[in-house]
């Protein structure tokens, strides 16, 4: 595949060419993704239990739906920077057969620029939404109320992490590879 992914062994496509930048993040993706995975599975628990209460014991919960959302916003944004350090986002490969190489790389290089500048405007923005529901206190609208600081903290969170992986690859890329002696 063009953008780096290979299902057989997905390894970061920065790995080794960052340094200790490029090791601390795997770390720190590989330690969401798998709070990731805990927060996908708490959402599966909590809808179910929710379906079964209201279907068993008539009884219905106004908690549920958003404590769903917030497990599967937390799921969705934080695990968005493994998922991009294995390449393992969808990719349109209709362009990568017909171009030559060179062309392609650059493509693929002036597409993560663009990416990074993205997901590092989208991380600002989620960092301010955060400090402003901190700050004033926001909630939901719902009867159950929890504060809003705590999915802004989750994607700007993500977001960030998303963006230092973007970065890192593209530094990867453009970094002389080193030979060792």
């Amino acid at each position: 595949m063009s953008h780096g992914f290979d299902p057989v062994s997905s390894q970061p496509e920065h790995a080794g060419a960052s340094g200790w930048a490029g090791l601390v993040i795997d770390a720190v993706n590989r330690w969401v993704m798998r709070l990731g995975m805990l927060a996908l599975l708490a959402a599966a628990l909590i809808l179910t239990y929710s379906v079964f209460s209201r279907y068993f014991f008539k009884a219905s919960s106004d908690w549920q739906d958003e404590a769903a959302i917030f497990c599967l916003v937390g799921a969705t944004f934080l695990c968005g920077a493994y998922v991009q350090s294995c390449r393992g986002h969808i990719g349109i490969e209709a362009l990568a057969g017909v171009l030559p190489g060179w062309v392609n790389r650059a493509r693929l290089l002036i597409i993560d620029i663009c990416s990074a500048m993205f997901c590092t405007f989208f991380a600002w923005k989620s960092w301010t939404l955060w400090y402003e529901a901190w700050a004033e206190g926001q909630t939901t609208s719902s009867s159950w109320a929890p504060p809003l600081w705590i999915p802004y903290s989750l994607m700007a969170a993500g977001m960030s992490l998303l963006a230092l992986q973007i970065a890192l690859q593209v530094i990867a890329k453009i970094q002389p590879v080193r030979i060792a002696k």
